[in-house]
């Protein structure tokens, strides 16, 4: 097992001088644990592994930005953790569905209008209910990425998402059925699984 300590303070002021190789003993000294961060968060080891070359070119770029020469876990862990966020992002780009029956003009009606209340419903919720909400159900965050991307733990998210998630569905029962006026009722209701 590699070893977990960081490369010290001196070596990052020298590094921030612009001692070449204090700056490439910097990098190779920080590599094990980014790449062990990077694996704990990223979906794959291959984004691991992107995240955490880039992360290190970051470093290697950006030394001087560091404000304090003894943050430098905490400043790669945040570079760490916004690559492998930047990479989930763009690995849930939405697929195209293939349109294979034609939809009548209504459907396409009722089918915006419907979106239009769940996203109403959404936006009147509390921030941090909506945040926790989009990241986990419509950017399809899991639990682990989602709490540590709002700076929560895993229980304060599930609790978060579980109050927006409940004011949702109580915000589309209280609106009218577009189709009979009615309210809705619970078999109009989208289930999760």
């Amino acid at each position: 097992m590699a070893d977990a300590s960081w490369p010290g303070e001196q070596l990052v002021v020298a590094a921030q001088s612009g001692d070449v190789d204090s700056l490439a003993a910097l990098v190779s000294g920080a590599h094990p644990n980014v790449r062990r961060f990077a694996r704990s968060l990223c979906a794959t080891p291959e984004d691991a592994e992107d995240a955490a070359q880039e992360a290190l070119i970051i470093l290697y770029r950006k030394i001087g930005m560091l404000r304090a020469s003894g943050a430098l876990a905490s400043w790669m862990f945040r570079i760490v953790r916004n690559e492998c966020l930047r990479r989930a992002r763009t690995m849930r780009a939405p697929a195209a569905v293939p349109d294979t029956a034609v939809r009548s003009a209504e459907d396409e009606v009722l089918q915006r209008l419907e979106a239009a209340e769940v996203a109403a419903a959404i936006a009147a919720l509390p921030a941090e209910q909506r945040r926790v909400l989009i990241m986990r159900d419509i950017q399809g965050y899991s639990g682990r990425m989602a709490a540590e991307a709002l700076g929560l733990s895993t229980a304060a998210m599930k609790s978060r998402l579980h109050r927006a998630r409940t004011a949702v569905q109580h915000t589309l029962r209280a609106v009218p059925d577009t189709t009979t006026g009615a309210p809705h009722d619970d078999a109009h209701q989208v289930r999760r699984p």
